[in-house]
């Protein structure tokens, strides 16, 4: 884990190395300072010249300089490799979510990865700054300050031998209690953003049902959870205060009262002025540098966490990879082939979604595809651009099988507008251009003109260049599909995927785009998911899903002929539009 977050350090070495000595410098120099006090009181007490006085002010003056300036450039530099460590890390954690497949979304969840590329990517920065910075200065002020210590107050100084131990063992047990609630407090993180995620995707649902209340008390809930786990943390993390006063006034009222003792006793032989002066700043720096470790000690316990849920997004290995070597780089054309083709979700399923599917579609066909909620339509086209792999069987795409392309060359040759339609923020041209970076203006307006999308894009003010909200919210449901349509039309496929991308549009609309698939990309398969069957009566091959199962397959007339469940539907759909049989055709005319 260490060795993988380390390498995300990266350009930031040289800032995090410097950090390193300044720190280092700053800690010999803060040890120093005490020393030559100590000696200053002592020299002015024997009765020095100004001179010397101000002679040994101005070191200690300088060595102060040095001091603020070692600090301050630490600072400065463990801030830029800290911020551009943190950076290296979102950087790794989005390019690899980038490779996942649905299956390796599946397995986190997208709230999940959401707190990965936040929190705890925040909690290992600030760990990694603590590392580089405080880490470091807090045992090199320790060891520095107990070894001159030693030598200022000799004998003295044996009050850390009782007071250290007590320290240690006080601060590690309230590490020790506070690390549980720490520790449990991400997954509640995780269950808090897929509220809020939810609830924002889903605001005019929860607005719809006068859900509102009901949406504030689960949030609440999860809040509070997270509030009752930092609170109890931080009423055990608290005690840390008592117990470093209680050390370093007891530590300070020892030297005192023997120090002092010894002053007057030896006459300033065995010990002096100066250096209790000495011991009790010697004694504050080391009683604050456990003190730092502790905080420090519970930081990276608690970033521990953040770290291995980070390593677990990093070493997850994608579901779907490109082939080792040979990959084939071109899809020659749009036919199709499912041979003995069964798929389940996970391998731990008990019911497969797709069973003993056998389907050839031959370049440049339109093929519509019926049947009920969960029947496997969907999951039988994220098959073809290997959205997820083949359970058992064969996929095959221009005559290849699926699994032999580079995803990026089979995925480039097949355009999905999915059943559940997504814009970005940006304008309407940014949006199109998703299909095609290199689209001239003209060939975004033909292309929406074929999707019927040009006259509702040119009756707003700003036209192409109006502004689409996240979400796509500011744009009704069929005006969102007829642009995703007019997205893939750009990429100008040799397989077009239609997940019931026509449902929000009139059976008027709905023609008019069909009839621009026939006239703009005749050489494209097509492949159309529909709910109505005059969305499909023309289509090449109908295919009639139940079960996971292609149940009947033919034209419309075939299909009239031979399958219960396609003339049920065709009749009651006919029957609830009112029209007689052919209504379709003569509406669309």
């Amino acid at each position: 884990m260490l060795k993988k977050l380390s390498g995300c350090v990266r350009e930031y070495k040289t800032p995090a190395l410097l950090t390193l000595l300044f720190i280092v410098g700053e800690a010999v120099i803060e040890a120093v300072i005490p020393f030559l006090t100590a000696r200053l009181v002592n020299e002015i007490k024997g009765g020095i010249d100004m001179s010397e006085v101000l002679r040994l002010g101005g070191i200690l003056v300088l060595l102060a300089v040095c001091s603020l300036s070692c600090g301050g450039l630490a600072g400065f530099t463990c801030a830029r490799a800290s911020n551009g460590f943190a950076k290296n890390v979102r950087h790794d954690l989005f390019h690899k979510v980038q490779e996942f497949s649905f299956e390796n979304i599946d397995k986190f969840s997208s709230s999940s990865l959401v707190t990965r590329m936040t929190t705890d990517v925040n909690n290992v920065e600030m760990a990694f700054m603590m590392l580089i910075r405080i880490a470091v200065r807090s045992p090199l002020m320790l060891i520095f300050s107990i070894i001159m210590a030693y030598v200022m107050g000799g004998a003295l100084a044996t009050s850390f031998v009782v007071i250290i131990p007590v320290l240690v063992f006080g601060l590690v047990m309230i590490a020790k209690k506070a690390m549980p609630a720490f520790r449990a407090v991400f997954k509640k993180y995780d269950r808090l953003n897929e509220s809020v995620e939810e609830n924002v995707r889903a605001m005019r649902v929860v607005k719809g049902f006068s859900r509102e209340e009901y949406e504030k008390e689960k949030f609440g809930a999860a809040s509070d959870d997270i509030r009752d786990d930092f609170t109890r943390a931080e009423r055990i993390v608290a005690c840390n205060m008592p117990l470093m006063q209680l050390c370093v006034y007891g530590n300070m009222v020892f030297v005192l009262l023997f120090g002092s003792k010894l002053v007057i006793t030896s006459r300033g032989t065995l010990i002096d002025v100066g250096q209790i002066s000495a011991m009790l700043t010697y004694g504050m720096q080391i009683l604050m540098s456990l003190m730092m470790l502790s905080m420090i000690y519970v930081m990276l316990t608690m970033s521990a966490e953040s770290a291995k849920r980070i390593c677990e997004v990093l070493d997850e290995t994608p579901a779907l990879r490109d082939p080792d070597g040979g990959a084939v780089e071109r899809v020659k054309d749009g036919s199709i082939d499912f041979e003995h083709v069964s798929f389940k979700y996970s391998a731990k399923a008990d019911r497969y979604a797709l069973s003993g599917v056998d389907l050839h579609i031959r370049p440049g066909m339109t093929v519509g595809i019926l049947g009920g909620t969960g029947v496997g339509k969907s999951t039988l086209v994220q098959l073809i651009p290997r959205l997820y792999d083949a359970t058992e069987g064969v996929v095959k795409v221009g005559g290849v099988d699926v699994r032999e392309y580079r995803l990026e060359t089979l995925r480039d040759a097949v355009a999905m507008v999915l059943q559940k339609n997504e814009l970005f923020s940006g304008t309407i041209a940014e949006n199109l251009r998703w299909g095609n970076p290199d689209a001239s203006d003209d060939e975004l307006a033909a292309a929406c003109r074929l999707a019927q999308a040009d006259e509702f894009i040119r009756s707003f003010p700003d036209g192409y260049e109006t502004k689409i909200e996240q979400g796509g919210t500011n744009v009704s449901g069929g005006q969102k599909q007829r642009l995703c349509i007019a997205r893939a039309l750009l990429k100008k496929p040799k397989i077009l995927i239609l997940d019931d991308s026509t449902s929000a549009v009139d059976t008027r609309t709905d023609a008019l785009i069909r009839d621009s698939f026939r006239s703009y990309i005749p050489e494209t398969t097509k492949l159309i998911i529909a709910q109505r069957v005059a969305s499909v009566k023309d289509a090449d091959l109908i295919l009639v899903m139940d079960g996971g199962r292609i149940a009947a397959s033919g034209t419309h007339d075939e299909l009239m002929a031979s399958s219960d469940i396609y003339r049920e539907t065709y009749e009651q759909q006919t029957k609830s539009s009112g029209e007689p049989k052919g209504g379709e055709e003569h509406a669309e005319k």
